[in-house]
């Protein structure tokens, strides 16, 4: 399995520490994409989040990154927050690094679309009028 960074996490994400593990000598472009809890969905404000993560995410999390270094031949890394997130909290970070920003971009892109499809993470969403919905089940 190629060196890759994939961690699910209750804790805050580190983006210098995922850029770092991404990024070598030969590399001209880091790509590195956040994804943070918005204050609304949909026309509906939200209040809050709340993630869970089944016990294997962690590992299908490795899997796809995994998938896009090899695909690739770049060093991949993505981090996903799980439990309660407020709003302006980072949730997911996804980095990949190359030696030219049109490869780092579309590996990317292809990490974070990857991931969204299928990691057994899943979102509950606290609407401001106290109801609550699951995003994506």
């Amino acid at each position: 399995m190629p060196d890759v960074l994939a961690l699910v996490t209750t804790d805050p994400l580190d983006r210098s520490a995922i850029e770092a593990f991404v990024t070598t000598r030969q590399d001209g472009a880091v790509v590195t994409f956040e994804g943070v809890i918005r204050d609304h969905d949909h026309g509906e404000s939200v209040s809050s989040l709340e993630y869970q993560a089944h016990p294997d995410a962690e590992r299908f999390l490795r899997e796809t990154c995994a998938e896009v270094a090899a695909e690739t031949g770049l060093r991949v890394a993505a981090a996903h927050r799980y439990g309660a997130l407020a709003i302006g909290d980072v949730a997911l970070v996804a980095s990949v690094a190359a030696p030219h920003r049109a490869e780092a971009f579309a590996a990317c892109a292809a990490l974070v679309d990857r991931i969204k499809e299928r990691i057994p993470i899943w979102k509950r969403q606290h609407l401001a009028g106290g109801t609550t919905e699951w995003v994506n089940l």
